[in-house]
């Protein structure tokens, strides 16, 4: 708790201030509280993850400082900076270390390295976006990690890299939605923090980590669960994922951004495709026996409660209409 309530204070930090120097002390305070979280597991492919991370979130903390000089003289150059958040938030095409990263995590770890380490970069990088003269980089990030977050999971077999595969894709329906506007895309990540963490907590309870990891023995609660969550994860409708895609769409084709809503419609029916995968896996496959399994998580009010986060999109529209 400690850790976790540095880790949440540099977040805040960093997006609240007022001065890159205070953003960059956010976003050390930040890396350092989430160092220990991510070496809770201690085991050789935590610190191998831990390491990497660390030096990824080194070089891009440089990069920034760089950035903030090169803005002093030529107040151009504010494309440094925009590359540096980029990398700390593992977006297209600066992604490389971010499924390795994610491969020797724990599921908690994994959840706080989606959602709340990618806050301080996407608030920051808002305000970059917003006085920047033109949005040529951003577009090249979206439609790379479109392109990036669909094709890199079809041939995962690891739940985790897929998750992270899935992360970069979303990620570039955040970038678009930045371009929107502020609402648009804090919208987008409460919605994507929501949905992803039904997903990976269904994960952590059920302890698993491989593709093969989906089979069951007969129709259960958990291939109903894994049904509902993950086509709520790739936004389809009409399910709790797609309503802040619905948001983008509508507000993309009133600004006219026809070529990368292409890129970003297409990249997510190829990742529904590897969602889709997993889900026949959960159906079909049989096993005699389910050593990981933890059938006492479906009894409980927590399975009630993500059931819940997957459907309540099939009510919503009806709710706006009555209002």
């Amino acid at each position: 708790s400690f850790f976790f309530f540095f880790l949440l204070g540099g977040a805040i930090l960093a997006v609240s201030s007022d001065s890159w120097f205070s953003a960059w002390c956010g976003l050390e305070l930040n890396l350092m509280s989430f160092i220990p979280f991510m070496a809770v597991k201690k085991d050789m492919y935590t610190s191998e993850s831990s390491l990497k991370y660390f030096l990824i979130q080194a070089l891009g903390s440089a990069i920034i400082v760089l950035g903030c000089i090169c803005i002093i003289f030529i107040p151009m150059m504010k494309w440094v900076s925009a590359s540096a958040l980029l990398l700390k938030m593992g977006a297209a095409p600066m992604h490389f270390w971010f499924p390795s990263v994610m491969s020797g995590l724990s599921w908690g770890s994994c959840m706080v390295l989606m959602s709340i380490q990618k806050l301080a970069p996407l608030g920051l990088l808002s305000y970059i976006v917003g006085s920047m003269e033109n949005s040529y980089m951003i577009m090249v990030s979206i439609v790379l990690g479109a392109f990036v977050g669909s094709v890199g999971g079809l041939n995962q077999v690891f739940l985790r890299k897929i998750m992270a595969y899935s992360s970069i894709n979303h990620m570039s329906w955040m970038l678009v939605a930045m371009l929107v506007g502020d609402r648009c895309w804090t919208l987008y990540y409460m919605f994507y923090v929501l949905v992803s963490g039904s997903v990976l907590y269904l994960f952590y309870s059920q302890q698993m980590y491989h593709i093969s990891h989906m089979g069951t023995y007969k129709w259960s609660f958990l291939s109903m669960l894994t049904f509902m969550c993950l086509l709520s994860l790739g936004g389809l409708p009409p399910f709790t994922g797609f309503i802040p895609k619905w948001f983008v769409i509508q507000e993309m084709m009133n600004m006219s951004f026809y070529f990368p809503l292409f890129f970003l419609l297409s990249g997510t029916l190829i990742s529904l495709y590897y969602y889709l995968r997993l889900i026949f896996m959960s159906l079909t496959v049989s096993s005699l026996s389910l050593k990981w399994g933890k059938e006492f998580f479906f009894s409980s009010k927590k399975m009630s409660l993500y059931m819940y986060i997957s459907i309540v999109g099939l009510f919503l529209p009806s709710f706006f209409f009555f209002i």
